[in-house]
């Protein structure tokens, strides 16, 4: 019996599955990075906000700038291993999570490894959940998605505080 053509059958049907794996991998890695980039900018410019204030606008702030303001900073209020009073520069935007790739690393069991992040974008400043298990909160409502943040926003985490200061 001839195995030859059996044989390199199987090296292709192997390499044909290496590639797919590949494949698979890489898409896996693009579709990650696409959620940690910036929010997606849409056609009327508008982000929602989960803690409006009231009266309506977003506590008064400005229109968009084309810079978001570099003064603004997370403040600690209470919990997560952190000092309270303790303040994080938000220039260039920051991860929160008990991992030790987050930039603000907690120490609160629910908290996620990377459970959410803070970024400048257009201007303004946005607190994105980053598919926590125990979910992230402002202003005692659930974050979903991207939400714009406005000076004093409370950012809530398993049993951290955080509050919004700036921009």
């Amino acid at each position: 019996m001839d195995y030859e053509p059996l044989s390199v059958a199987l090296k292709f049907g192997f390499i044909a599955l290496l590639y797919l794996f590949l494949l698979w991998i890489v898409r896996g890695a693009r579709a990650d990075l696409r959620r940690l980039s910036g929010p997606a900018p849409d056609s009327t410019g508008a982000h929602a906000h989960a803690g409006a204030h009231p009266g309506g606008g977003y506590g008064g702030r400005a229109a968009a700038a084309s810079e978001p303001d570099p003064d603004a900073w997370l403040l600690v209020s209470k919990g997560g291993g952190l000092e309270v009073g303790a303040r994080y520069d938000l220039f260039g935007g920051l991860s929160i999570g008990r991992s030790g790739e987050a930039d603000i690393r907690l120490e609160d069991r629910y908290a996620s490894g990377i459970h959410a992040r803070v970024y400048p974008a257009a201007g303004r400043f946005y607190l994105e959940d980053m598919r926590s298990t125990n979910g992230t909160l402002l202003n005692d409502s659930p974050v979903t998605g991207e939400v714009e943040l406005a000076d004093g926003d409370r950012i809530a985490i398993g049993d951290t505080e955080l509050r919004f200061e700036g921009g």
